[in-house]
């Protein structure tokens, strides 16, 4: 089986050429023949020791650059007009080594398209016409027509942009249980004065569709009837909730009749001076205070 080695440099002959010239800053016109001929061959010489198996064309350009060479170095005959327009043996090989750097330019420039677009998928143009009312309308708008209807959308986008900007964060306003017994405080007292005791759950949610806002008044209502404040009646099951004034005055803080919140004493409790009976205002107690005061 025989292999192929590919050099990481030079893919050719005349690509090793132009290296050797470019590295000597030469101008391919004034190549100074014998040196680089001395160079390329010391490179194939090298490779042959490295057991690297050279193409044929790297030979063949060697034969072409000895013979210039010797060329080079022959006696020049006596300048007759005859002999003026004698051709510089290097035109022919520096023609070649412009034409190999200009397909080698072309060449990276072709690569360089190649993985730029390798990543990019095209999608057929459709015929839109069907989902236009009138198609010849919009399908014959010349490239000025199009270029104002896509400036006045970034106008807008700009318009929208600046407005977004003073509002990038929308935060929910933090209702606590504290706020929402004391609406439903004013809620009761502006029943009350209109000669009402009842009022549905529903209208004590500011917010039906916030499930937070449904749950803080669910949770408020619950809390004002272990206070007594309210109470509720639901007749059936998932019926509507009714929730009516309860026995004690909302004016009365919840720890003047030994009932406890978050802050008070716990259910049960005794304290110091308390008796049995009602308080005044004439409001009776639970009959198990009673029992615990006793």
């Amino acid at each position: 089986m025989s292999y192929k080695v590919r050099l990481p440099i030079f893919e050719g002959p005349f690509d090793l050429l132009v290296y050797l010239i470019e590295n000597a800053q030469m101008s391919i016109y004034d190549i100074q023949v014998s040196e680089i001929t001395s160079q390329y061959l010391d490179y194939i010489s090298e490779m042959r020791q490295r057991n690297v198996n050279l193409s044929s064309e790297f030979m063949v350009l060697a034969a072409e650059l000895i013979e210039i060479k010797s060329r080079m170095i022959l006696p020049k005959p006596r300048l007759d007009e005859e002999l003026l327009n004698v051709e510089d043996p290097r035109s022919q090989l520096a023609e070649r080594l412009l034409a190999y750097k200009r397909c080698k330019k072309q060449s990276e420039m072709l690569a360089e398209r190649e993985r730029a677009q390798s990543g990019v998928f095209e999608k057929p143009q459709e015929d839109i016409s069907v989902y236009l009312d009138n198609p010849d309308v919009y399908l014959n708008l010349s490239i000025e027509d199009f270029a104002g209807a896509f400036h006045a959308f970034l106008g807008r986008k700009q318009r929208i942009e600046a407005v977004r900007r003073h509002y990038t964060r929308v935060e929910r306003e933090k209702v606590t249980m504290e706020n929402r017994m004391e609406l439903i405080r004013r809620i009761f007292r502006k029943t009350t004065a209109g000669g009402a005791t009842s009022v549905p759950f529903q209208e004590l949610v500011p917010n039906l569709r916030n499930r937070y806002d449904v749950v803080v008044s669910f949770m408020s209502v619950l809390q004002m009837m272990r206070d007594r404040y309210l109470d509720a009646v639901q007749k059936k099951t998932y019926g509507e909730i009714t929730v009516i004034a309860g026995e004690r005055d909302f004016d009365r803080p919840p720890d003047e009749e030994g009932t406890e919140r978050e802050y008070g004493n716990r259910p049960g409790d005794r304290h110091d001076g308390e008796s049995g009976g009602r308080h005044d205002g004439g409001r009776g107690d639970r009959p198990e205070e009673d029992q615990n005061d006793q």
